[in-house]
């Protein structure tokens, strides 16, 4: 089946899930998709949400126990990942055989928290590695067995990054070309997170 979200086999546990949603009545669904998008905008109560998620699907019976919170989220969070419209997301979730309604229902929900769940996740992507010092040095090579080296400008950085509570350091050299792609990238990283302040 081909997929938005992921491009990867998913295993059969995940088809059968989304089959056993169109078991809930529309109560416990609406319960269920507020509680995932709580769980997917606060991260800091995920410990709390998850075990809500656990317990909800625990006692709708039908549904069975909940194996992993991760493996309930591949949807969202690959949807994330690969920047999804509502629409692809319904798209999505009919495939992986939840009906029309609830997929409508969620694809509505992800619409309406779309912008957010993005902010929340450039942030938790930045933090983890984030970059705290950065020294850089221009070299011209004027020696070398290749004469076609000779004169070339080259660029060496030295990146320091946080890793949770510790430092790394980073070291890359980058020819001109490589630099001018690098401050590109920058550029259009720098863009698209001022669109989301």
């Amino acid at each position: 089946m081909q997929l938005h979200f992921t491009k990867d086999v998913l295993p059969d546990s995940v088809s059968t899930d989304f089959q056993n949603l169109n078991k809930l009545n529309e109560q416990q669904f609406l319960r269920l998709i507020k509680i995932l998008f709580q769980f997917l905008l606060e991260p800091k109560e995920t410990e709390g949400s998850c075990s809500s998620l656990v317990s909800l699907l625990g006692n709708m019976g039908e549904c069975g126990p909940l194996r992993s919170c991760e493996e309930r989220l591949l949807v969202p969070q690959g949807a994330l990942k690969k920047n999804l419209t509502a629409e692809q997301i319904k798209e999505d979730l009919v495939t992986l055989g939840l009906n029309e309604d609830k997929a409508a229902h969620f694809s509505q929900q992800w619409g309406e928290h779309y912008a957010a769940l993005s902010r929340l996740a450039v942030g938790q992507t930045l933090m983890v590695n984030q970059l705290v010092d950065m020294e850089w040095k221009f070299g011209v090579t004027v020696g070398t067995s290749e004469v076609q080296k000779v004169g070339n400008i080259f660029l060496q950085l030295k990146l320091v990054v946080r890793k949770g509570n510790s430092t790394e350091n980073v070291y890359m050299e980058l020819t001109l070309p490589q630099f001018y792609n690098f401050l590109h990238e920058m550029e259009r990283a720098k863009a698209s997170m001022e669109c989301f302040s």
